[in-house]
């Protein structure tokens, strides 16, 4: 039988494996809370579920084709689930500005994401992004 803290860590993976890397919109409407809020979100950008799915599907997906997130690890306690992981693909469309390189990117990401009834609530998260783009300049 599956504990709630497995059963949210599931949650995550399939966020990260059906909305991240597959774009799936079905699976992202399923597996978001209507008042999701985006802590980490930069400053003036939209904090809902609409700006996570703009930066998914209108920015990352676009310029990296052959997206894919792996999970490293995940570590549960209530309804926080914190993940380790990467995502990684070749630089085959426009990137923040920056014309296709055609090199592969991997960005290295540590999120903390609340579950609540089964859902995305809030999120929280670091990763080496900004680094990621120097090196594509």
């Amino acid at each position: 039988m599956s504990t709630q803290l497995e059963k949210n860590k599931e949650v995550v993976i399939r966020f990260n494996k059906e909305v991240i890397q597959d774009g799936n919109l079905d699976s992202f409407k399923e597996l978001m809370d209507n008042n999701f809020i985006n802590h980490s979100a930069p400053e003036g950008a939209d904090k809902s579920s609409q700006g996570m799915i703009n930066t998914f599907n209108n920015i990352l997906r676009p310029a990296m084709q052959d997206i894919k997130v792996t999970i490293h690890e995940q570590l549960a306690e209530g309804e926080l689930i914190t993940t380790r992981k990467t995502i990684s693909g070749t630089h085959t469309g426009v990137f923040f500005g920056i014309e296709p390189t055609h090199k592969k990117i991997t960005i290295e990401v540590i999120d903390i994401v609340k579950i609540k009834d089964g859902k995305y609530s809030e999120h929280w998260g670091i990763n080496t992004l900004p680094s990621v783009l120097q090196h594509l300049k």
